[in-house]
């Protein structure tokens, strides 16, 4: 090879050297990250389904014994005027 071919050449790149291996504190607390922002995530789904359910448990129960929340609380209202 002469002076001219190896300028001419193309260069090609280095290998890239390995990343360093994470330790297990790095590790764990990557698992860590990773389950806080899932746990948040199914929290912000799961709980308002919850509060729905729990909602719509206590108008079926009303409603299978005959009544409804208003009357509910009419009656809790005149339980408590009755007191004074």
């Amino acid at each position: 090879m002469t002076i001219e071919e190896v300028h001419d050449a193309q260069l090609e790149p280095a290998p890239a050297p390995p990343a360093p291996r994470k330790s297990w504190r790095e590790q764990r607390w990557e698992r860590r990250r990773r389950r806080y922002f899932f746990e948040e995530i199914v929290g912000w789904i799961v709980v308002p389904l919850i509060l729905i359910g729990a909602y719509w448990a206590v108008i079926g129960a009303l409603d299978a014994m005959g009544t409804s929340p208003a009357a509910l609380i009419q009656g809790v209202q005149t339980v408590l005027q009755g007191l004074h």
